[in-house]
């Protein structure tokens, strides 16, 4: 993979003053920024994957007329909830 170079970036001298305080010890804000932006386009995909899913799921409810009501659902959650606890223990 050939690397690229991203845009500068102008930010506030009270931002850059922010980011560098919580830089740990002998990182500077080249990796810092680097994992920021790996970080947040990981969000972003599984955001639009998980959006995707949902939209695809509630378009074949409709088009099947199946549907799970709401407390079916939070019951469910509340079960996997409960067993998650009892393992972590």
């Amino acid at each position: 993979m050939k690397a690229t170079i991203i845009p500068p970036l102008c930010v506030s001298s009270e931002l850059r003053k922010q980011a560098e305080a919580v830089l740990e010890q002998g990182e500077t804000l080249s990796p810092f920024v680097l994992d920021a932006l790996s970080r947040s386009v990981a969000y972003r995909k599984t955001r639009q994957e998980f959006i995707a899913r949902g939209l695809a799921s509630a378009a074949q409810a409709k088009k099947t007329g199946k549907y799970v009501s709401a407390g079916k659902v939070i019951e469910k959650l509340a079960r996997n909830l409960a067993k998650a606890k009892q393992r972590a223990g």
